[in-house]
């Protein structure tokens, strides 16, 4: 291990984001120590790095004790299902990595006299009364709603560590992370930029839930890496929303993607599902703020380059028998 290198554990590792903080901090000159139970993250994420000095993976599940000999300068807790399709499948491990996750994380942290970054979320505004939304909204989240598993865990991932920064004085980070997109993202993970470029390679019709009116606002990875990374080097241990304020509705982004792909498909509407928010957007005063961000990439720019990934993706990968939609999924429950 050098002495002189900075040195980063990043949770979650071989998930999209979390392989991406893995490049972005090898890319930086910091010794990367990342970690996957491989639950819903695909070795294919990182296999590129597995060769590189300054990269070493564990497999393990961070709801278990934590033990990483040597010093360590950061942690980016960055484990965590991140797909509605998931919390319904594994909705005790969300809460788990959630909870149990973090708290191993935090003592960690504490132990090493490490600065953490946690990887919060827009869900926790749920389905917002306040538009756009700032960090000093509470959200409007339905506790034992279907969404509830992934919007408390992440409520108590905040409360506990912030907890750990008032009590034990531990150097933490939030991002609350809206919509992001790119490279790396599962195909058929059930959220809607993969759901309708997998749609449209399929050949099949793009399914719109409700009458597309609901908004999204889409950061694509490259930004959203950079509002992360200077949050963990910034001195801020509040919240802070890193996202694309650039909004649109899914009925307009359904045309969006026809135009990108070229295709002739039509747009199907199918019921909405349970929760699903309404409006997102949020406001990112803050992190221009403190962070000097905001993001650069423009939509046309970035799904062109996400869905040249898409297209590269093996036929087996892309005709994967997975349920395209939460929604898709409770009415198998049901059934």
């Amino acid at each position: 291990m050098s002495q002189s290198k900075k040195r980063v554990l990043i949770t979650g590792a071989a998930g999209f984001l979390g392989s991406h903080l893995c490049d972005r901090f090898v890319k930086e000159g910091y010794e990367v120590i990342g970690m996957d139970n491989f639950i819903t993250g695909s070795y294919n994420n990182i296999k590129h790095l597995a060769d590189h000095p300054d990269f070493r993976f564990i497999e393990h599940d961070v709801c278990n004790h934590i033990s990483i000999e040597g010093k360590l300068d950061y942690i980016l807790h960055f484990a965590s299902p991140a797909s509605p399709i998931d919390y319904l499948k594994i909705p005790i491990q969300t809460l788990k990595v959630g909870s149990l996750g973090t708290h191993n994380c935090l003592g960690l942290a504490l132990a090493k006299e490490a600065t953490i970054l946690i990887a919060s979320t827009s869900e926790i505004y749920g389905d917002p009364l306040v538009h756009p939304q700032t960090e000093d909204y509470y959200g409007n989240v339905n506790s034992v709603g279907p969404r509830g598993v992934y919007d408390e865990a992440k409520r108590f991932q905040e409360a506990i560590t912030m907890a750990y920064h008032t009590f034990h004085k531990v150097p933490v980070r939030i991002a609350r992370i809206f919509n992001t997109y790119g490279p790396r993202m599962r195909l058929n993970d059930g959220r809607v930029i993969p759901a309708f470029i997998g749609q449209a390679l399929r050949g099949e019709d793009l399914t719109v839930f409700g009458d597309g009116s609901q908004t999204r606002s889409f950061c694509f990875i490259d930004d959203q890496v950079e509002g992360l990374y200077r949050l963990l080097l910034s001195k801020y241990s509040q919240p802070v929303n890193i996202g694309n304020p650039s909004e649109i509705s899914i009925r307009d982004f359904a045309s969006e993607i026809i135009s990108l792909t070229g295709i002739t498909q039509k747009v199907i509407y199918k019921d909405l599902p349970v929760n699903d928010p309404l409006q997102r957007r949020p406001d990112i005063s803050l992190a221009k703020k403190v962070l000097g961000w905001e993001p650069k990439v423009e939509r046309t720019i970035g799904l062109q380059k996400t869905y040249e990934y898409f297209k590269g993706l093996s036929s087996e990968m892309l005709h994967k028998k997975e349920h395209k939609s939460f929604d898709d999924y409770i009415k198998t429950k049901k059934a």
